[in-house]
């Protein structure tokens, strides 16, 4: 059974795992600063630049890495409510954070007890009429969740809400500048693949047929002196 005040206090203390330098920088999340690029993220999640997804090469490169905290920090594993982080990048710069809560680990915990734990952090929130969009550019629906709280500045924006699915906490944090370029780049992505989809499948299709020609070219001589009627 969670002991509900402890847990809004380890938040407080631990959730963030680093010393507070800036009692309201919200461009940093346990030490990954919104604008850093792929190879200093995955350096501090001990992952590979490799590991990370593209989702879109044009008009703007658009990729994706997962971190799972319990998988760098094996000792504080079982004390961590964070189940995974998911990193988007936009022409290799950080632009936007999704963190997805332990169920079992924030269970009970009402929309006060995790604004409270936040705010020793970040400050004082606002309780906007507004929705986030919390699933991967590489999905082809959106997950459309309402803000519980909100914490921001003119450069940066933290977002808590809960999945609609399970309601299980969720904080986005993302760079304004750079996620409406990114925005505009997925959108155009998009627009580019349906409309080439047509010639890709034409394309596609040609490939395999020529690959099988080329297959069967290759056994012909064998099957052709094997072949008795």
């Amino acid at each position: 059974m969670i002991n509900t005040r402890n847990f809004v206090i380890f938040i407080s203390l631990s959730l963030f795992s680093m010393p507070l330098i800036h009692a309201q920088d919200l461009s940093n999340y346990r030490g990954f600063h919104l604008e850093m690029n792929l190879q200093e993220v995955a350096k501090q999640a001990n992952a590979k630049p490799s590991e990370a997804k593209v989702i879109y090469q044009r008009p703007a490169v658009i990729k994706e890495l997962e971190w799972r905290p319990g998988d760098s920090y094996k000792s504080s594993a079982q004390a961590d409510p964070v189940n995974e982080v998911l990193f988007s990048f936009y022409n290799d710069k950080l632009y936007r954070i999704v963190v997805t809560y332990n169920q079992g680990r924030t269970e009970g915990l009402t929309d006060e007890d995790l604004i409270e734990g936040i705010s020793a952090k970040y400050g004082t929130p606002t309780t906007p009429v507004g929705k986030i969009i919390s699933s991967s550019a590489s999905q082809a629906y959106s997950d459309s969740e309402k803000v519980i709280a909100r914490w921001e500045d003119s450069q940066y924006s933290l977002n808590l809400f809960r999945f609609s699915y399970g309601s299980v906490p969720g904080m986005l944090v993302f760079s304004k500048r750079l996620d409406a370029l990114a925005q505009v780049a997925i959108v155009e992505a998009i627009r580019l693949n349906t409309q080439e989809a047509p010639q890709r499948e034409i394309d596609r299709q040609k490939k395999q047929d020529e690959e099988k020609n080329a297959a069967g070219q290759k056994v012909r001589p064998v099957n052709k002196a094997n072949f008795r009627p």
